[in-house]
């Protein structure tokens, strides 16, 4: 199933504030982007795992790239009109600019992500260009998240993976909660990751800072 929305409680519970109201989820909605190639696949394990530690209440909302009918990005952004936008395509720029956070959910394939996630990602270039979409507006001060299985026990090797969803933050001046990473190649190997599984349950409680580029971090934002 392609798309999956639990139903919210309606009595949301909340965690206590920080200064920088991390942890206060209130008015918070996450969206989960599947982008592995197959079912129940590791990351998919490890998103759940953490999604499973967020106070009740929260809307959730799981969409699974591979069970959707989404064509490669074309892009349209110089022309007079750009490709209409309905169906798949405006189903999931929906759920992305409705959501305060996005949790990109894609194995490490070649040590970036996979084709299902970049094309999604992809969509955004066009997206950017929508009349009336105001999709750098709307995503701004909203959080982006990562999570991750690899066929390593040396995560670091994820981080291109890494880079690319800091990047993609910075762009839009989102907040970045960083990436959830785990070891996993066989089906339901990341269960096994002890370590992987006690940063799941506090995963979203993480702080997320203003996602910055490289050249930004030195000196002042524009």
């Amino acid at each position: 199933m392609a798309l999956d929305t639990p139903p919210a409680p309606e009595s949301p519970e909340t965690s206590s504030p920080s200064s920088s109201g991390i942890r206060d989820f209130s008015n918070r909605s996450f969206l989960f982007v599947l982008g592995s190639s197959r079912a129940d696949g590791n990351s998919e394990i490890l998103a759940r795992e953490a999604a499973a530690h967020l106070p009740a209440g929260v809307p959730q909302r799981w969409v699974d790239l591979n069970g959707l009918s989404l064509p490669d990005f074309r892009d349209g952004r110089h022309e007079v009109t750009g490709p209409p936008v309905n169906g798949v395509e405006k189903m999931l720029l929906e759920a992305t600019v409705e959501a305060t956070d996005v949790v990109i959910v894609s194995p490490l394939y070649w040590y970036s992500l996979s084709a299902q996630t970049k094309r999604y990602l992809d969509y955004w270039s066009g997206w950017l260009n929508v009349p009336g979409s105001d999709f750098k507006e709307r995503m701004a001060g909203g959080t982006l998240w990562g999570v991750t299985a690899l066929a390593h026990d040396e995560h670091v090797v994820a981080g291109g993976l890494v880079t690319s969803l800091n990047h993609s933050a910075a762009y839009l001046r989102m907040r970045f909660g960083g990436v959830l990473t785990g070891t996993g190649s066989r089906a339901g190997r990341v269960r096994a990751d002890t370590r992987a599984l006690i940063r799941a349950k506090t995963f979203f409680q993480e702080e997320t800072p203003l996602a910055l580029f490289p050249y930004e971090e030195e000196g002042a934002v524009a």
